[in-house]
């Protein structure tokens, strides 16, 4: 089978290896849409934390099972499934507490671990969620919906409270959809007009510069430190600034306008016990992530075409095509 390795920043070896074999309690899939994250560029521009080389990117991705034992979760050969990219040990004190996101030891395939960008995986079955009707291009952007809903989990956002999402690509906008399900008021901030023009397909408010009302909760998800800083002045007095981008740089706020309006500035990783409610959402059509995709790439042509990927500013969402099914 094919592996598409990222072996340095910058260069890309791929190869050919035997199909794993599963052990106790996995499946042996199909892998068939790998979605292309900020992790991903920014891995492969050699800037990504918590990152080492060589690695096989790809954590947002659908599968198809081929062969799985007998479970208690009704899975069996031919489902169509999103894949939970994170391996929490189980045992730490975040662990212990529910919050297997930030566990001490967590490991997130295509980061830590290798990644979708191969033919065949063998997974864990607690790892898959399937669905009857979803396609493999809507399971494979489950992931990135569950970092938004996690953020807007995290924000405690509620009805009628006002919330500017800065940032509008993929994990923005999977933030502005969960904090509009939530009933707040939802803005989003991007200097890209591609992207502000996608936002209000979906019926969001945009903004090219900032607003001069501030909001009960500022979302950052530009994972720029500048912007990061900035986002504080957004914030209205007694607010919420929740970081759901990330960055290698340091961030420096104002302490004295922080303490002034007493914000509260929360941290946001990964999801948690996300999946199965985000894919009943998209099964009952309350969330429709159709239009993300904007660029389609074969495995064999990542090379050739992945370096263009991060200065395209009509690229919205790329996925590659690992295995090409149509259904």
């Amino acid at each position: 089978m094919k592996q598409l390795v990222l072996e340095q920043p910058g260069r890309w070896r791929m190869r050919e290896v035997p199909p794993p074999v599963p052990a106790a309690g996995e499946a042996l899939v199909r892998v068939h849409r790998v979605g292309i994250c900020g992790t991903d560029l920014h891995a492969f521009a050699g800037h990504q934390p918590f990152f080492n080389f060589p690695r096989i990117l790809g954590h947002e991705f659908s599968v198809e099972i081929v062969e799985c034992p007998p479970n208690e979760r009704g899975l069996v050969p031919g489902d169509r499934c999103a894949l939970e990219p994170y391996r929490s040990c189980g045992e730490c004190r975040a662990c212990r507490r529910g919050k297997t996101n930030c566990c001490e030891k967590l490991e997130v395939l295509g980061v830590h671990k290798d990644g979708g960008m191969q033919e065949w995986m063998a997974l864990p079955l607690a790892s898959l969620h399937k669905s009857n009707t979803l396609s493999l291009d809507q399971l494979a952007l489950v992931e990135p919906l569950g970092v938004g809903a996690h953020a807007v989990a995290r924000s405690g956002v509620s009805r009628g409270e006002t919330a500017l999402v800065v940032g509008a690509g993929p994990i923005g906008m999977a933030v502005a959809m969960s904090a509009r399900l939530a009933g707040a008021e939802v803005e989003l901030l991007d200097v890209n007009p591609a992207r502000r023009a996608l936002a209000a397909q979906f019926g969001f408010a945009t903004l090219e510069k900032a607003p001069s009302m501030l909001a009960d909760v500022v979302f950052d998800a530009t994972g720029n430190a500048g912007a990061m800083a900035q986002s504080l002045l957004r914030v209205a007095h007694g607010g919420r600034l929740v970081f759901v981008g990330l960055t290698q740089d340091s961030v420096a706020l104002d302490d004295s306008l922080f303490h002034r309006r007493e914000v509260t500035l929360l941290a946001s990783r990964n999801s948690v016990h996300q999946f199965p409610r985000l894919i009943d959402l998209m099964e009952q059509g309350a969330l429709d992530v159709s239009a993300w995709i904007t660029h389609r790439i074969p495995l064999v042509e990542v090379p050739e075409q992945f370096a263009r990927l991060a200065s395209d500013a009509q690229c919205f969402k790329a996925v590659v095509e690992v295995n090409n099914a149509q259904f």
